[in-house]
């Protein structure tokens, strides 16, 4: 499954239809969603019943998680119809009007409601922002998805208001966040953290909002379960980060719990999750990593590069299959140095490849040819890739139309 290229809500639905008992309530699904590292804003892993064909970027599995999230919670919900299922998400997006698809998305995207969903989920991913500010940063995800979750719990349950509910979750997740952060000395990483969940923010603005501890009166007021399980865990998320807690942390996460009505055990419980989360994906967790201004760039094009070839693999691989002597010469590449002037060949052939491809046009931009190496890196991977990852087989088809029957 690709979930950067169209129809692959349409494939999660073929894939999922034998998995559908897999979470009989939500307090099942909300701890695979943490361990998975959704509810923390920090994708990890997805589902382990999808099956891949090449390694996901972190929105790619923030895209999987998020519909497997509000699908899991259609079905607690007693829903078992997919295509029920993507008009109720559809609809509920509308409520919230995030659905903000311009004349020519309309045009291209077509009437199918799978395919107005795909590039409407597409846009809810992203923290919005510049190409520029996104090639030097990789946190682009957006870090406050699982409230999405929470208020399709609410639409379902025909809650009314959505958008002040939406409001209301936003304005206490990031001040018990601000708060947790203010109980501990601050660094760089922390400042990082705080950055990446105002920049998140969908339904608030910090300029709007005053942060002085005036929120503890609406925290106390809140009752709902399930949010107030997710803020306790945002705010052990924030404590945490930098793998460690103090005395005055301690005070101030139990002090949270006892507010949002917890025992001892559920606060506990909530620390050793988070704590087992950092120890395993530590290295991947974007803002612990520091980077020279140099590395940072070339990393953050190499990802950029590597799913525009990825997606792109069978025009690539079309183009090469008519170019002989290019694929010639990249296969000469593996075992010697090329000359100077075959190298130029690669280069004036490859950028041929490039503007037939639209994709691919950060090639042609100026200084885009230092990306070249990286385009050669990834030719081993091209032709294996090189077939649709979101073609839903026949025998997938009868298998759903069974379990309909």
């Amino acid at each position: 499954m690709n979930p950067s290229s169209s129809g692959w809500i349409e494939k999660y639905g073929s894939v999922v239809q034998k998995h559908q008992d897999t979470f009989p309530n939500f307090e099942t699904l909300y701890g695979t969603l943490k361990k998975s590292g959704f509810v923390y804003g920090l994708n990890s892993s997805i589902p382990d019943f999808i099956e891949l064909e090449h390694s996901l970027s972190e929105d790619e599995k923030a895209k999987i998680n998020l519909l497997h999230a509000l699908f899991f919670t259609y079905r607690t919900k007693g829903g078992d119809d997919y295509s029920e299922f993507i008009e109720q998400v559809f609809k509920f997006y509308e409520i919230l009007k995030i659905n903000r698809a311009g004349f020519f998305d309309k045009w291209f995207t077509g009437n199918k409601t799978s395919a107005k969903l795909e590039k409407l989920m597409t846009s809810r991913i992203y923290i919005e922002d510049n190409i520029i500010s996104k090639t030097f940063n990789s946190l682009i995800t957006n870090s406050l998805l699982f409230i999405d979750v929470l208020l399709f719990k609410h639409f379902l349950n025909d809650h009314k208001n959505l958008k002040e509910k939406a409001a209301e979750i936003e304005y206490l997740a990031i001040n018990i966040t601000y708060h947790a952060l203010s109980s501990k000395a601050l660094d760089r990483k922390d400042n990082k953290l705080s950055q990446l969940l105002a920049s998140s923010l969908t339904y608030i603005t910090c300029a709007e909002n005053k942060f002085d501890g005036s929120y503890r009166e609406r925290l106390l007021r809140n009752k709902v379960n399930w949010e107030n399980r997710y803020l306790l865990d945002m705010a052990c998320l924030t404590v945490w980060e930098d793998h460690s807690l103090d005395y005055t942390e301690s005070e101030f996460i139990f002090g949270i719990g006892k507010d949002l009505g917890f025992e001892d055990a559920i606060i506990s419980k909530s620390i050793t999750d988070v704590t087992e989360f950092f120890n395993l994906n530590v290295h991947i967790i974007p803002y612990l990593k520091e980077k020279n201004l140099a590395k940072q760039f070339y990393d953050s094009m190499g990802k950029i590069v590597k799913k525009l070839i990825l997606r792109n693999s069978k025009r690539l691989h079309k183009e090469l299959s008519q170019s002989a002597e290019l694929v010639g010469l990249l296969s000469k590449s593996t075992v010697r140095d090329l000359s100077d002037e075959e190298k130029k060949k690669v280069q004036n052939q490859l950028l041929d490849i490039f503007k037939s491809i639209p994709s691919l046009a950060i090639f042609i931009l100026p200084g885009g040819a230092i990306l070249l190496p990286i385009f050669i890196k990834l030719i081993p991977k091209l032709l294996p890739s090189a077939f649709d990852e979101n073609r839903i087989d026949t025998y997938e088809i009868l298998d759903k139309k069974k379990s309909k029957s």
